[in-house]
């Protein structure tokens, strides 16, 4: 706690203590990516901390039709899927769990009180994202709470003209996709609507899917006040051979639904900016235990948040002094976890600021979080990073980051799990150093990184004899490790050619407290590397390779190739994805191996 309070101090005197003067940030560089998911815009070059940014033309050329997929070819982003096409995934970063990890999009904040296991159901089609932001690392401070081991920010398409593109897809397992996306560029409004469904037989007995997506994305009055609304939904019907209790349970089936309406703007002078921003999200998922006996066991739960905030920032002599205020209030309604509310606010406040000729740049900053069923909570943090040369960087961070328990850590019932109403709140303390060089043909980071938490909540038995795991507050787990990752952009014949390499090593302490009586802690992901190679043939061919190695804690290892081909010509685009192509035998989550090797042929047409 004296760490803490120090901390806290630092922080707070380094708010108010300093009045060099810094140089405006310029948003409108060919070269940069603004990395504006936080109340303080920084160049990606910039930001002193780990984050990595998937670009368009990565997601192009990912040989990934969804987002499960996509974020998998990431070192230190660990997605443990259950069956295809991202029907059921759980999200994790450095070794946290999948309720500490949060997801965004467009900055709103789509954390789930009923438990992180529908994180991954907001996911949204790839054909409307601009890029991903991964920030790694503590960002309660920045976010709240949920961001405890880190956050990844989906941001939208800004517009697409007037056009209009099909596609149509279909491959191994009975795979039928179709979508259609339309952008409207008119006088004083702009408007980019998407639809598809994705289907799929099954890989094997109850892994069929019936997913559809539908995203809304308007900008009105933009030629005064504009006001930007976002509206998603999607909906997933899948059979969940064994995705959840036991390998024996092969008839299990579930339905999710998750939406997102929100309302953003932004008002700019000089030196202040605010963007006030209000949304309603909701969640519903429906489980069976026998998918054709639903009266045997049924779980119903419907989760609806309501939220405002308020960020914005004020430029000085003292630097850019970042703030806001968030509100939300969540309303569950289920028939195993009971009728449920909660209101949160929270405080943010962070300063940026430069020294030695703005090659010292340091940021402090601290959320307050007051829960109604919880209490108040204070997490600093402090980001310093310096400036080697115009392309190198080195930074350092620290921060203290947090979890509130979710309700099905506290109230979920069933044969063999029991909930926890006494479960404290998760705290760490982390750390992070690191190197970062950017340059427009490579760029490549190194960090190392620290977690001490407590408090970190599992479900555990008492003896291995024990049939029922109950949520429990375990003690206190060390993890460390160490990334890299690096991009060489080069050409063949004048022709654009990639080649990315990412490793991820993490140790951790988990294992040695509870190795038989844990049900969540074993499958740390230890060693992960990825190399994703974009090679261009000729002007209108790309071939795009990825290799993905993976070891677990437990010993478990798995080497898995993709590959994916393109051919366009003119307004008609041609294109063949091949998954785990040397037919690896894998598990990634629980019991639910994942499909042999598979392919998608696809046809795409655009105008304009």
């Amino acid at each position: 706690m004296k760490t803490k309070f120090a901390l806290i101090a630092l922080t707070f005197s380094a708010l108010i203590g300093h009045t060099q003067e810094v140089d405006t940030i310029k948003t409108d560089s060919l070269q940069e990516v603004i990395i504006n998911s936080t109340r303080i815009d920084l160049p990606f070059k910039e930001n002193s901390r780990t984050i990595d940014i998937i670009t368009s033309a990565d997601i192009k050329n990912s040989a990934s039709t969804n987002v499960a997929d996509l974020l998998q070819q990431f070192a230190g982003v660990d997605i443990r899927r259950r069956g295809t096409a991202g029907s059921q995934a759980d999200l994790y970063i450095r070794g946290g769990s999948f309720d500490q990890t949060l997801l965004l999009i467009d900055g709103i904040k789509m954390d789930d009180a009923q438990t992180g296991h529908h994180t991954m159901n907001a996911a949204l089609p790839i054909e409307v994202i601009e890029r991903i932001e991964i920030i790694k690392g503590p960002a309660a401070r920045v976010f709240g709470q949920n961001a405890f081991t880190g956050a990844i920010n989906i941001v939208t398409k800004k517009d697409l003209t007037n056009s209009v593109s099909v596609k149509t897809e279909t491959g191994s397992f009975g795979q039928l996709n179709a979508g259609v996306t339309v952008g409207a560029d008119l006088v004083n409004s702009s408007h980019i609507v998407h639809v598809d469904k994705m289907t799929s037989a099954g890989y094997r007995h109850n892994t069929d899917y019936d997913n559809s997506n539908y995203f809304v994305k308007s900008v009105f009055n933009k030629n005064k006040k504009a006001i930007e609304m976002i509206a998603t939904f999607q909906e997933r019907k899948f059979g969940a051979n064994g995705f959840y209790a036991r390998e024996s349970a092969t008839e299990q089936y579930e339905e999710t639904q998750n939406s997102l309406i929100g309302f953003t703007t932004t008002f700019n002078t000089e030196k202040l900016t605010l963007k006030p921003r209000v949304y309603w999200k909701r969640n519903q998922d429906e489980y069976v235990y026998l998918r054709n006996d639903p009266t045997v066991y049924r779980n119903l739960h419907i989760t609806n948040k309501i939220g405002a905030e308020l960020n914005g920032s004020y430029k000085s002599k003292a630097g850019v002094t970042g703030f806001g205020i968030d509100f939300s209030k969540v309303y569950m309604t289920s028939n195993n976890l009971g009728n449920r509310n909660r209101f949160m606010t929270t405080l943010f406040l962070e300063h940026a600021f430069k020294l030695a000729n703005q090659k010292v740049d340091i940021t402090p900053g601290v959320a307050v979080t007051y829960f109604s069923d919880f209490d108040f909570y204070a997490f600093p943090g402090i980001d310093i990073g310096l400036k080697l040369t115009d392309n190198l960087k080195a930074y350092g961070n620290i921060g203290y980051t947090y979890r509130i328990p979710t309700y099905t850590d506290l109230y979920y019932n069933d044969s063999s799990t029991v909930g926890n109403p006494d479960l404290e709140v998760e705290e760490a303390f982390s750390q992070e150093i690191g190197i970062k060089y950017f340059s427009p043909k490579f760029s490549g980071s190194v960090a190392l990184y620290n977690r001490n938490a407590q408090n970190l909540i599992d479900f555990i038995r008492s003896n291995t004899t024990e049939a029922i795991y109950t949520a429990t507050n375990i003690t206190e787990v060390n993890t460390k490790g160490f990334e890299v990752d690096a991009a060489y952009h080069f050409q063949l014949n004048e022709l654009n050619q990639t080649l990315a390499i990412g490793y991820n090593f993490l140790d951790d302490n988990i294992l040695d407290q509870n190795k038989d009586l844990s049900r969540y802690s074993l499958n740390t992901l230890k060693h992960h590397f990825t190399t994703r190679l974009s090679t261009q043939f000729c002007k209108n061919v790309t071939h795009n390779i990825i290799y993905k190695h993976a070891e677990r804690t437990t010993g478990d290892s798995y080497n898995v190739w993709d590959a994916s081909l393109a051919i366009t010509a003119k307004q008609f685009k041609f294109t063949l994805t091949a998954a785990n192509i040397f037919n690896a035998d894998y598990i990634e989550a629980g019991f639910v191996p994942m499909p042999p090797s598979n392919v998608l042929f696809g046809l795409n047409y655009s105008f304009n």
